[in-house]
Parts: C-alpha cells; sequence; structure tokens
C-alpha cells in the first residue's frame, strides 16, 4: 500500500480528548497556490445564471436540484448577502461565491492531486480507516465582509453511517483568525454523541430535531496558519462566524467516511449514481 501512519500518539491523544487537532504545514505553499488559481480558473469560467444560494440557517426553502446534483459535481453556491434587492449581484462574481462543492476531489485534477496524496490517507490510517472514501469536498470562500455564518453542527448529522465514521478535514488555504471567521468548537464535544440528523425526505431535506442552544463561553477559537489543516471528529460541536473583516478566509474542506464495517444511510442528502473509488485498503 506505500501509505505511512502520519500522526503520533500525542496527536491521536490530543484528537481523542478534544474532538480535533490542528496539523501545521500539512499542505506546502506550492499545493496552496495551485488550488487557488484553479478556482481562480473555475470562477472565471462559471456561467452565474445557473446557481443556489447556500445557507446552513435556512436550507429546506432554498434546497433545488442543483444542491442534490453537487453531490457528482462542481456547483457554485453564492452567499446569502450577495444579492441586491433585484436579484442582481452586489459585486463581482468572485466576491459573491459562499463555497463551490461538493465533488471537486473527484473531477478536478488538481484538487483530486491533494485529496487523493499519501499525506491524506497517511492520517486517516492513523485515525483507523480501513477502506475510507471521500464523499464530499468544498472550497469556501468566507467572502470579505458577506462571509456568512455557519452555525453550530457536527459533520456526522449530514453524512451519517451506521456506526458513525465521518471526519472533516478543513485546510487553510488562507489565515484563519477571529476577524475574518475562523473555525470555533467546543472541545470534548464529541463525547456527547450525535444531537440529530439532517434528513433527506420527499419533500427536501430537514433536521429530525431542533438545534440544542449552545453558549459561546464553552467555544474555543481555531486560529491557523495557511497550510494547516484543521482535523475534525464527526460528532464535534463546531461553527464559524461572520466574515466582517476586509480580508477573505479561503478554505479547502473535506469529508471522509469509512466503508468497511458500517453502512452508508440511504436517508443522507447525498444520493450517489456512482459509487466512490476508496482511498485505500487496509
Amino acid at each position: 500500500m506505500g501509505i505511512v501512519r502520519d500522526l503520533n500518539s500525542d496527536q491521536l491523544q490530543f484528537f481523542d480528548s478534544h474532538g480535533y487537532l490542528v496539523v501545521e504545514s500539512f499542505a506546502s505553499p506550492d499545493e496552496i497556490d495551485a488550488m487557488r488559481k484553479r478556482m481562480e480558473q473555475l470562477l472565471d469560467e462559471f456561467d452565474c445564471s445557473t446557481s443556489s444560494v447556500f445557507s446552513t440557517v435556512n436550507q429546506q426553502q432554498l434546497t433545488d436540484d442543483y444542491f442534490f446534483e453537487s453531490a457528482e459535481n462542481i456547483s457554485f453556491f453564492f452567499e446569502e448577502k450577495a444579492f441586491q434587492e433585484d436579484g442582481d449581484l452586489k459585486q463581482a462574481k468572485e466576491l459573491s461565491i459562499n463555497k463551490v462543492g461538493h465533488a471537486l476531489h473527484e473531477i478536478d485534477p488538481v484538487f483530486k492531486s491533494f485529496s487523493s496524496s499519501k499525506k491524506v490517507s497517511g492520517l486517516l490510517l492513523s485515525l483507523g480507516y480501513k477502506k475510507p472514501i471521500v464523499i464530499q469536498s468544498m472550497y469556501i470562500f468566507k467572502q470579505p465582509g458577506i462571509g456568512g455564518e455557519v452555525v453550530p453542527h457536527q459533520d456526522n448529522s449530514f453524512l451519517y453511517t451506521e456506526p458513525t465514521t465521518c471526519t472533516g478535514l478543513w485546510l487553510a488555504l488562507e489565515d484563519a483568525n477571529t476577524t475574518n471567521g475562523c473555525l470555533w468548537a467546543i472541545p470534548g464535544s464529541h463525547k456527547n454523541g450525535l444531537v440529530r440528523r439532517f434528513l433527506r425526505g420527499d419533500n427536501g431535506v430537514y433536521f429530525d430535531q431542533p438545534s440544542p442552544a449552545y453558549e459561546h463561553k464553552d467555544f474555543v477559537p481555531i486560529e491557523v496558519r495557511a497550510g494547516s489543516l484543521v482535523v475534525i471528529h464527526g460528532d464535534l460541536i463546531h461553527q464559524s462566524f461572520e466574515n466582517h473583516s476586509p480580508k477573505s478566509r479561503h478554505a479547502y474542506s473535506l469529508h471522509v467516511v469509512d466503508t468497511e464495517g458500517c453502512v452508508w444511510a440511504p436517508d443522507n442528502w447525498i444520493r450517489r449514481k456512482v459509487q466512490p473509488e476508496p482511498l485505500y485498503e487496509s
């Protein structure tokens, strides 16, 4: 297989107790540059008459076929605050996009190269994955001034397997801090289990439970430099706030689940026509 376990015992212990881990300098400056330049190209080629607004606050009303089909495509989602009342964009499209998803890792050679790299596989092997797949990828912009809030959530809610196996890999493509909308998490909250699920039914998507109320004082900011990878347990409560700063906060995020010893839930929002290729089998 030629894949080496990348995490040491201290890192694994921190991840087990906190539910997240920062791996500094995970991506090289060249890799970051390649992904950012490729995204500039994709945005340049994108025709913005065919898109969707993305919101974690009000996903139900805004979901459409475009969202469902994005599971196997490269699709573009606008910020909620990107439009004027007449429906026109307030500013250039490249400053109006919330995210691009959800199959960059599969379709685009630049993003595929990073997503299926030996270092990503080595990290997953360290975490005990037997036959992992990347189930979704997102390029997230967190635009200056309008970059929207991502409300407190757990990744296992959206990408559920029985038993649960989702891990988030969040790569900072720019420095992320409390000013421009870095991640925040409740350390150790992954030990309390999954709170609710995001389901796809006949009439669209919905949560099966209301969100609990969380106290801001329980969250800690995860401020990182560009190139750092934040590894996120599927049950960790995490969020990010609006970006009110003049600087963007680009990130590339992967979500991984195992395909051995667990079952993908049929009522998840992602229902693929073609099954993804595992990164490796151990």
